[in-house]
């Protein structure tokens, strides 16, 4: 395998989108100068069925080492996701079960496969911790906690809010740093890419690899999209791009971004030259209106997933959709049961609960037929079109 050792993509592999390199760049940048063929991974836990825009951020980086010749592993943590990461957890999370981290996981790597290679000849592997784990006794266990103190586990900021709140802590959760630790020990890599937020249990990793192997493991630390407060995409606040997502959703969600997350979106999650990405940042400091940019950042990031003339009809459907305040010329049509707005609500799928569907009631964000809902009794009739905020349509149709 010839190994690139251009100076010009190791810098860009170094700078664009990282946050730390362990134990310093220089390190690592000697290395990739080298030639020597060095054997990287990230680690992702199955908790859901579906890859993220944060997981593709880090899917990008290695990425970046594959295409410069280094072999490359995408580790599917199907022993670590049964006992849960408390990252940035102010509770315990729920345990998961064998079979429900393997049903997660099924289509991981057709989603990775939209950034990362899995053929040719420097193809990416795909491992799962499983293997190694499943086989370890409690004496083994116990040899691996001696190389960490109690101490080190609780300078873990969600451990010490946790304490002062009052919450538990299991015991389980102090073992998994180790667990994801003793994955680099168990693959022999050289290095570990990931998200800031895993900086702890990835530096776990360093230090089993010298305490165990006596060898000096890398770490690349990515940046997180968050905006200029600190808030990162996410579930709750609606706007977490799923690489399952279809090109419309994926637009329209992008358009809900914050203007604070425009530039760390052009730079973590589109492949523009970074000489665009500080153009951006000059022009959000000036008379630029932000939402055109964000335009431009949606359809990058379609066009990354999918293909320019597939973002531009995303585009366009927005723009009819929302900016001329037109209904999509497709509405899916949902059957329900039930004729209240709050059931029907629920049912259609444009809102996960009975509580959620009064709540967005109660902040107008909810019209039928362009009408805004002023009332949790209102029934609805056959053919009906419910809108949720600005981007979710369902037809109605009832069970016959």
């Amino acid at each position: 395998m010839i190994i690139n050792t251009d100076n010009q993509k190791i810098h860009d592999l170094l700078t664009r989108g990282v946050e730390n390199v362990y134990p310093n760049r220089e390190f690592l940048e000697k290395r990739l100068k080298s030639g020597e063929r060095l054997t990287l991974y990230l680690g992702i836990d199955p908790t859901g069925p579906d890859l993220h825009l944060g997981h593709a951020i880090s899917m990008m980086k290695l990425c970046h080492f594959q295409e410069l010749g280094h072999k490359v592993i995408l580790l599917i943590g199907s022993f670590t996701a049964m006992i849960g990461d408390p990252t940035d957890k102010s509770a315990t999370r729920q345990p998961l079960t064998r079979k429900q981290v393997l049903e997660n996981a099924k289509k991981y790597k057709d989603q990775a496969a939209k950034i990362l290679d899995f053929k040719g000849q420097n193809k990416v592997e795909v491992k799962y911790n499983s293997k190694w784990f499943d086989k370890m006794n409690f004496k083994e266990v116990v040899e691996l906690a001696s190389n960490f103190t109690v101490q080190q586990m609780l300078e873990r900021d969600m451990f010490d809010k946790r304490i002062k709140d009052g919450k538990p802590i299991g015991l389980h959760e102090f073992l998994y740093p180790l667990m994801q630790g003793y994955d680099s020990v168990a693959m022999d890599v050289d290095g570990e890419v990931g998200g800031n937020d895993q900086t702890f249990n990835m530096l776990a990793g360093r230090d089993l690899m010298k305490s165990m192997d006596k060898k000096e493991k890398f770490v690349v630390t990515n940046k997180l999209l968050v905006d200029s407060i600190g808030t990162k995409m996410g579930k709750t606040e609606g706007n977490m791009i799923t690489l399952s997502d279809e090109p419309n959703d994926m637009f329209g969600k992008v358009m809900s971004w914050t203007d604070g997350m425009i530039v760390a979106g052009f730079e973590l999650c589109t492949t523009v030259p970074i000489e665009k990405v500080k153009e951006v940042e000059t022009q959000i400091e000036s008379d630029v209106n932000p939402r055109d940019l964000k335009v431009k950042l949606a359809k990058e990031i379609v066009k990354f997933y999918f293909d320019e003339e597939t973002a531009n009809a995303a585009e366009e459907n927005f723009v009819n959709t929302f900016k001329n305040k037109q209904q999509p010329d497709e509405i899916e049509v949902k059957i329900i049961t039930n004729r209240n707005i709050v059931d029907a609500l629920v049912e259609s799928g444009l809102v996960g609960s009975k509580s959620d569907a009064r709540r967005q009631i109660e902040q107008n964000a909810v019209k039928v037929n362009d009408i805004p809902v002023d009332r949790v009794s209102l029934e609805v009739s056959d053919g009906d079109v419910i809108q949720k905020g600005k981007r979710h349509f369902a037809r109605i149709a009832f069970e016959k």
